[in-house]
C-alpha cells in the first residue's frame, strides 16, 4: 500500500502533465491536503532577487490576494537567503496565542533546482510527525521541478518576475544566457548581471560536456541595441564553434570574424573563453582584451591570472598570445568580471574598486555564505554604491572547483529553524511591498 507521501507526490506528478503554471497552486493544494498539509503557497523570485512573488490566484486565510514578500526583511526571505527550512508562528488577529498548542506548524521551504533558488513554498503541517519534514522537502522538490519545466513556455511567469519594463537588448540577452546557478559534486557556478532591465552588452555563458566546464564572459562596446547584438553574436559564434569541437583560440577568432563581418570593424567585444577540467582542476583560457580572472583560496586572493591579452574581437587584428594555463586547488574560487563591477562609481566619484570587490567576496565566503547568495548581495552592494543607477553593465561569474570527492551541500543546511511555535491554518507572515 502506498504511503501518504507517495500518493501526494505521485498524484501531483500525474496531474501536472497537462497543467499550465497558473494551475500549480490549485493542484499542489489539492494533492497536499490528504497528507495533512494546508495553506500551500507558491512564490517565485523576481529577476533581481529582491522579492518573492506569488503565483496568480492565491489568497491568504482571510481571502486577501497574496502580495510580494521582500527577501531582505522577512522570515520567508530569511529562508530564501540561508536556504533553510524556517518555522514561524502566525496568530490570527484577536485570537489567543494558545493556538500554538493546537498542533500545527507553519514552514517556509526553499524551492531549489540544484543551487538555483526558484522561489519559496509556504505550507502549514501537523506537528509531532517525524516524517513530516521529509515529506515537505519532497513536495518542495517536486514543485521546483514543475516550475522549471513550465516557466520557459509561460508569459505569466516572465511577467511575474519583472517589476520594471525591459529594453529590447535586455530581452534578447536574458533569453540567451543560462540560469545564474549550477552545481554538481565537482563544481558550483554562479552568475549575476545588472542593470537587469537595461543590460546593454554584457553576457556570460557556461555549459558542461563530460568532465569539461566551458566558460565565457563578454563585454560588448556600448550600451544600446547594437551592443546587445554584438554580445549575441559573440555568444552564438562561441557556442557554434564549441559544439563543432573548435578549440578556444580558433573559437575566439571565429567570434572576431563574425562581429567584424556584421559591423565592419566599428564594434567590438572583449572577453574570456575558458575550459575547466573538472577532474584535474586545470584551467585553460584565452583573453581577448578583458580583465584577468581572479583566484580566491582559503579566504584570500592568491592569483590574478595576468597574461598578454590578444586584441578585442571585432577588429580582425588576430591573436597576439596563445592559450594560458593555471592549476587550481580543491576549494578554489575563480572570479570572472566585467569593468562595471570595479569601475562602478558613486555620485561623489568614488570607484567600487578591485580590492573592495575581492574583500566583499572573501568576507562572505568566510561567513559560510553560498556562492549564489554572495553574488546576490554583491550586486545589491554595487547598486547601493551607485545609488541605484549603474553607469555600465556589471557582470560577475563565479566558479568553485571541488574536484572528485564526496558530495557536499553547497547551499547550506536544510534545517528547520524554530523562531516561534506554529499555529492552526491562520494568516501568513510576509507582508507586501512597502
Amino acid at each position: 500500500m502506498r504511503s501518504e507521501g507517495e500518493r501526494m507526490l505521485g498524484g501531483l506528478l500525474g496531474a501536472s502533465h497537462l497543467a499550465a503554471i497558473e494551475d500549480l497552486p490549485v493542484l499542489v493544494a489539492e494533492h497536499a491536503k490528504p497528507a495533512g498539509f494546508c495553506q500551500t503557497m507558491i512564490y517565485v523570485v523576481d529577476l533581481q532577487q529582491q522579492y518573492l512573488v506569488p503565483l496568480p490566484g492565491q489568497h491568504d486565510a482571510v481571502g486577501e490576494p497574496l502580495r510580494p514578500i521582500r527577501i531582505d526583511s522577512t522570515l520567508a526571505g530569511r529562508a530564501y537567503r540561508n536556504v533553510e527550512v524556517v518555522q514561524a508562528k502566525h496568530v490570527v488577529e484577536g485570537e489567543p496565542e494558545s493556538l500554538a498548542e493546537e498542533g500545527r506548524r507553519r514552514l517556509w521551504v526553499p524551492l531549489l533546482d540544484g543551487t538555483e533558488r526558484v522561489g519559496m513554498l509556504g505550507v502549514t503541517v501537523p506537528a509531532g510527525d517525524d516524517d513530516i519534514d521529509w515529506r515537505v522537502k519532497q513536495l518542495a522538490s517536486l514543485v521546483s521541478l514543475l516550475l522549471i519545466s513550465k516557466r520557459n513556455f509561460s508569459d505569466t511567469y516572465a511577467s511575474l518576475v519583472r517589476v520594471e519594463s525591459m529594453t529590447l537588448s535586455a530581452e534578447v540577452l536574458w533569453n540567451l544566457m543560462p540560469s545564474g546557478s549550477f552545481a554538481n559534486d565537482k563544481v558550483v557556478v554562479g552568475a549575476a548581471l545588472e542593470p537587469a532591465y537595461d543590460v546593454g552588452g554584457d553576457v556570460y555563458d557556461f555549459a558542461l560536456a563530460g568532465d569539461t566546464l566551458h566558460l565565457s564572459i563578454f563585454d560588448a562596446m556600448g550600451h544600446d541595441t547594437s551592443a546587445g547584438l554584438t554580445a549575441t553574436i559573440a555568444v552564438g559564434a562561441c557556442r557554434n564553434n564549441r559544439l563543432r569541437g573548435t578549440g578556444l583560440l580558433a573559437a575566439s577568432e571565429a567570434i572576431d570574424e563574425a562581429i567584424a563581418e556584421q559591423f565592419g570593424a566599428t564594434r567590438f567585444a572583449t572577453g574570456i573563453l575558458a575550459d575547466l577540467n573538472l577532474k584535474t582542476g586545470e584551467l585553460t583560457w584565452v583573453n581577448r582584451g578583458h580583465h584577468p580572472p581572479l583566484v580566491i583560496r582559503r579566504g584570500r586572493r592568491v592569483a590574478t591570472l595576468e597574461s598578454v591579452p590578444s586584441p578585442p574581437m571585432g577588429f580582425r587584428l588576430g591573436l597576439s598570445a596563445g592559450l594560458e594555463h593555471y592549476q587550481l586547488e580543491r576549494g578554489d574560487r575563480l572570479l570572472f568580471y566585467t569593468d562595471g563591477i570595479v569601475e562602478a562609481q558613486s555620485p561623489e566619484g568614488e570607484l567600487f574598486g578591485l580590492e573592495r570587490f575581492i574583500d566583499f567576496v572573501v568576507r562572505r565566503e568566510a561567513d559560510g555564505m553560498s556562492a549564489p547568495e554572495t553574488l546576490r548581495r554583491l550586486i545589491q552592494s554595487i547598486l547601493e554604491h551607485q545609488h541605484g543607477r549603474l553607469q555600465d553593465d556589471a557582470t560577475v561569474l563565479s566558479v568553485e572547483w571541488h574536484g572528485e570527492k564526496e558530495h557536499r551541500l553547497t547551499e547550506g543546511p536544510q534545517k528547520a529553524t524554530a523562531l516561534r511555535a506554529g499555529d492552526e491554518c491562520g494568516p501568513l507572515l510576509g507582508g507586501g511591498l512597502p
